[in-house]
């Protein structure tokens, strides 16, 4: 199956959660803060949105952050993935 956004809508797949502390102490599953970077899997058209004209300005294969509590999580063929809307999303990491 394949996903495809509506709107302003993306899809994210979230990237691995650390499995250690900056000071070296490994950490369960419990502990793990839900990271915030993931990566884009899929971008919705963008056009008008609330009435508003909404350009799309991330693309398949970015990594970005996106706000700590945005987006509605969803399991789709064993894999977990994000989708929020274009403006829960804060920054471009650019490598």
């Amino acid at each position: 199956m394949k996903l495809k956004p509506l709107g302003d809508r993306v899809v994210l797949k979230q990237l691995n959660a650390e499995e250690k502390s900056k000071g070296g102490v490994i950490l369960p599953g419990t502990a793990k803060e839900k990271p915030q970077e993931a990566e884009v899997v899929a971008v919705g058209p963008g056009g008008v949105v609330d009435g508003k004209e909404v350009k799309m300005e991330v693309e398949v294969g970015n990594r970005i952050i996106y706000s700590k509590y945005a987006g509605t999580d969803i399991k789709l063929d064993d894999e977990e993935y994000i989708i929020v809307r274009q403006n829960d999303i804060l920054a471009v990491v650019e490598q």
